[in-house]
């Protein structure tokens, strides 16, 4: 037994001494990849960074943006209540963490196709659209933060950039425009890209191409307020309209929506699962109660998007419940005690008799809707800086965005249905009111055009509280027990980690922005 004991010890001690001659021994050529080193394609990258960027917007869009913008209120008297305005920090973390996470992807893709063995013009457009349209996100939410010196703390596998500085917000948006007039141009002669690997277009780079250009509207249209950029932010908002709207292509109908069909209906070889579906309990789900805001109007209007049925196209609608006392919505903003009862809500999975559920719904990932496009024209049109009709671009986002959830419902604006719907709704163009009125319970042409593109940005992101704090329209009712003085929240504080791992360049943004807190004003909002 002892001698057994002795063998086995030896043994032991022999195999570490050939495996620490092994570990130290020739290590780097041993643990090198024989092959090369690891390679990605540029369409590898696509698909990933875009669903996870749209997962993470239909996230924050449900539990952020409609809670303070008035479409469903999660009822409850605790603290830290969104729809209160009582907001906590950490609601920052999750946007600004995966927003930055993937954009990090969609630059690489146009690293990858600008080598000369991978090189493709087209997917360098896309991808300066896509980086474009994260950073829009973070900088409209947060004011400036790091854009130029940002995603660089790892560059050819040495430690770059750890601590980037923050760029004013009017610096972001003029690289952004740079970005999309490069986009435009690459695009122009861009090569075919991998068909199923694209889940928005499918590989159709002239809709690449229109949804471009319609967010170069947006990002236009936002700034447009700005003194010092106006004269040629209102210029080109012209040329890429009336013009040279040939050079400038933009989204003209629903065809050309930027949007993400969830439950692999896009392509044979990808399923793309809804986070709707993966990240939020059927129950959860249809937790939160609709606003009478949200709510009154389109029961007033007797929108089809609201109708239990519609014969020849019944689905996709939004899928809301009636409550006891039928479309019944309820206040936001409401005392705390008040004993509010939920009512109506969004429907869920597995819902018995609700065949038809937002959360099953595979229209729901919008990045940018036709709708949208239309309205920026209306608006556009309205304050006289392109051509009009106004009334046109008006009925267009409204078709658009009626026709999105119910497709072909109204053929055209002439349509007798349609005109029907508006004379019964009384929602018709109506040119003798102001141009704008911020008095509740006053109308005005601002207004009229901001209601109807409230209801088409419906689950775009957080794009109706960036137009609410650009805009001040739709005017949302004021209830008793909101916080933070009655104010809606101008932008989140950054990341708490923001300020732990990043402190230099944290204190010089605020420094130059203003108090890291929901009131302070981003560029595009002060005087």
């Amino acid at each position: 037994m002892k001698k057994n004991r002795n063998t086995i010890i030896y043994t032991l001690l022999a195999a570490m001494a050939i495996s620490s001659s092994s570990c130290t021994k020739d290590f780097e050529k041993e643990n090198t990849d024989p092959v090369g080193k690891a390679k990605v394609a540029a369409h590898q990258l696509l698909a990933p960074a875009l669903v996870n960027v749209l997962s993470t917007n239909m996230v924050r869009n449900r539990n952020f943006n409609n809670e303070l913008m008035q479409v469903t209120v999660d009822i409850n008297d605790a603290e830290g209540r969104v729809f209160r305005y009582d907001i906590r920090n950490n609601l920052s973390d999750y946007t600004w963490n995966n927003w930055y996470l993937n954009v990090t992807d969609l630059q690489d893709i146009h690293n990858i196709a600008s080598k000369p063995e991978s090189l493709n013009k087209s997917y360098q457009g896309i991808s300066l659209i896509t980086q474009t349209w994260v950073y829009s996100m973070l900088t409209d939410m947060f004011g400036d933060v790091p854009y130029s010196e940002a995603n660089k703390g790892w560059v050819d596998n040495k430690h770059g950039i750890l601590e980037p500085a923050f760029d004013k917000q009017k610096d972001i948006y003029l690289d952004m425009f740079k970005k999309l007039e490069e986009a435009n141009e690459l695009l122009k002669t861009g090569t075919g890209i991998v068909a199923t690997s694209d889940p928005v277009y499918q590989g159709d780079v002239s809709k690449w191409r229109r949804f471009g250009n319609s967010l170069y509207l947006r990002l236009l249209l936002r700034v447009s307020g700005k003194s010092e950029v106006a004269s040629t932010v209102i210029a080109k908002i012209k040329e890429i309209v009336d013009t040279n709207p040939t050079n400038y292509p933009v989204m003209e109908n629903n065809n050309h929506t930027a949007k993400i069909l969830w439950n692999g209906t896009n392509s044979s070889s990808a399923v793309y699962s809804s986070p709707f579906m993966v990240n939020v309990r059927a129950v959860d789900f249809r937790t939160p109660a609709i606003t009478d805001f949200f709510l009154d109007r389109l029961v007033s209007w007797n929108d089809p998007r609201t109708r239990p049925s519609l014969g020849k196209n019944s689905v996709p609608r939004f899928g809301i419940s009636q409550g006891p006392s039928g479309y019944v919505g309820v206040p936001s903003g409401y005392s705390a005690g008040s004993g509010i009862i939920k009512q109506a809500y969004f429907n869920s999975d597995a819902q018995t008799n609700n065949p038809t559920t937002l959360q099953t719904d595979p229209y729901t990932g919008i990045i940018m809707n036709s709708a949208e496009v239309a309205f920026i024209k209306a608006e556009a049109a309205v304050r006289g800086w392109i051509n009009g009709p106004v009334e046109n671009y008006y009925y267009k986002g409204m078709l658009d965005g009626i026709n999105y959830w119910l497709p072909n419902l109204y053929s055209s604006a002439t349509d007798a249905e349609f005109v029907k719907y508006i004379t019964e709704a009384d929602i018709m163009w109506d040119n003798t009111l102001p141009l704008d009125n911020l008095t509740p319970g006053n109308n005005s042409k601002l207004e009229m055009i901001h209601i109807q593109k409230y209801f088409a940005m419906f689950l775009v992101d957080m794009q109706q509280w960036y137009e609410f704090r650009r805009t001040g329209h739709p005017i949302l009712p004021k209830g008793p027990g909101l916080a933070n003085g009655g104010k809606m929240p101008a932008r989140l504080n950054y990341p708490v980690v923001v300020q732990s791992t990043n402190p230099t360049s944290y204190k010089n943004a605020v420094a130059a922005q203003g108090a890291d807190n929901i009131n302070t004003l981003v560029w595009w909002q002060k005087p």
